[in-house]
């Protein structure tokens, strides 16, 4: 079978500090943080990172109120991408365009808020919405584009833990491939800071950030870090084979090369440092590339004391014969973990890497952490590249599922 060169063509995002790839982009330069306090039922106020996008610029009202969070972000994030892209749904066949959305966890929030809402009437059930059904079933944020859009090819949503942005990419560039569809909305959303569970999870776990300064609380390798912000945001593309993008004149801001997903086998929470860095390096013969062409990696990094130092670890032994170090930068210090988002959302900070050969640093890095001391690590503040033409884009999740996805400038 013919391997279809797969490109991007248009980016679509909300994230804690933008809710454009320019706004995005200049924040990242800027060191710009996202970060606030939200008031988290049961607990207080903690760090969290909340979007600002207008839901009503692409819904009714109504359609907010019987919907989701999640779906709206996904709603927001696929227009912005489609109008990106300069594509008129109109002019197309909607039976051959695919949705992948990827996602940590969905219906949580509806759950939480309704048994919360029912609970101020002695837990009687007629006081249940009957959008409940709709508003929890795995495939909600994909099923809401597809209704807003009127998109009927497949629409669905992958469950692949704080893995799953690369894993929206790497599925609708298998399905391209595959030709099961001719154009594909892939990426990732979260909602997570809408529920008190996975605050309540993390602190349970002593995993979850605390800081004064709220814009500090997500500080990846520093010595201090302690912990995860809780982040919502999305971040959808649109994926198209090549032949299909030069036809239509497309802007095209990077073509994928590669990509590996693994599993480690190990633990519920615990990454594995010797299996995520097999992940990469599957990922790098995957592309038919070595180490040597790697100008820049984005870290999955989240800001927990152990999970930093085993990511380090795994990136130190994969590049370790390397003559100089790759670029090494992290974007959850600027917006935090935003779960399902997070691999998609870090993707596009970086995109435009490839036109003004500028890295993005890790910021809140007050006193680096000596194991977490890895060569190439941009902090603070933004540095110029000799060369970016290869961004390698790592996502880890829990239950011990990891992707990394490789990204390379658009050549002819």
């Amino acid at each position: 079978m013919k391997q279809s060169r797969i490109v991007i063509t248009g980016v679509g995002l909300t994230a804690p500090n933008g809710n454009s790839l320019a706004e995005f982009r200049k924040n990242l330069l800027n060191g710009v943080s996202g970060i606030t306090t939200v008031d988290v039922r049961f607990m207080g106020r903690h760090p969290a990172g909340m979007c600002t996008f207008d839901p009503l610029k692409y819904q009714k009202k109504k359609d907010v109120r019987i919907g989701t969070r999640a779906g709206g972000i996904s709603i927001y994030c696929a227009r912005e991408a489609l109008a990106d892209a300069g594509v008129n749904l109109e002019a197309r066949d909607r039976s051959r365009v695919g949705i992948y959305l990827g996602i940590t966890e969905h219906g949580n929030v509806e759950t939480e808020n309704e048994v919360y809402n029912i609970s101020q009437f002695k837990y009687d059930t007629k006081f249940w919405t009957h959008h409940h059904n709709p508003r929890t079933v795995a495939n909600n944020p994909a099923g809401e584009v597809s209704l807003n859009l009127g998109i009927t090819g497949p629409a669905y949503t992958i469950g692949a833990a704080c893995a799953a942005g690369n894993m929206g990419l790497i599925h609708a560039a298998q399905m391209l491939r595959l030709g099961e569809i001719d154009f594909a909305l892939g990426g990732g959303v979260s909602e997570s800071p809408q529920t008190f569970g996975i605050f309540a999870g993390f602190k349970s776990q002593n995993a979850l950030a605390a800081h004064a300064d709220p814009t500090k609380a997500s500080r990846p390798f520093d010595k201090a870090r302690n912990g995860i912000v809780i982040s919502e945001g999305g971040c959808i593309y649109t994926l198209e084979r090549l032949e299909d993008a030069q036809a239509r004149g497309a802007r095209i801001y990077g073509e994928i090369a590669g990509y590996h997903v693994n599993s480690d086998a190990t633990d519920y929470v615990l990454p594995n440092p010797e299996r995520q860095a097999e992940c990469v390096r599957k990922a790098i013969a995957h592309a038919g590339m070595t180490i040597e062409d790697i100008d820049l990696v984005n870290t999955h990094a989240t800001s927990t004391p152990q999970g930093d130092i085993q990511e380090c670890q795994a990136i130190a032994e994969v590049f370790k014969g390397r003559s100089t170090p790759p670029h090494i930068n992290n974007t959850k210090s600027f917006i935090g973990h935003a779960m399902g988002a997070a691999g998609a959302l870090e993707l596009a900070g970086n995109l435009p890497s490839f036109d003004d050969l500028v890295v993005h640093p890790t910021i809140n890095i007050d006193e680096l952490d000596p194991q977490c001391d890895i060569p190439g690590l941009v902090i603070n503040q933004p540095v110029k590249a000799k060369r970016m033409d290869v961004i390698l884009n790592n996502s880890f999740g829990m239950l011990g599922i990891n992707s990394t996805l490789i990204i390379k400038r658009f050549a002819a």
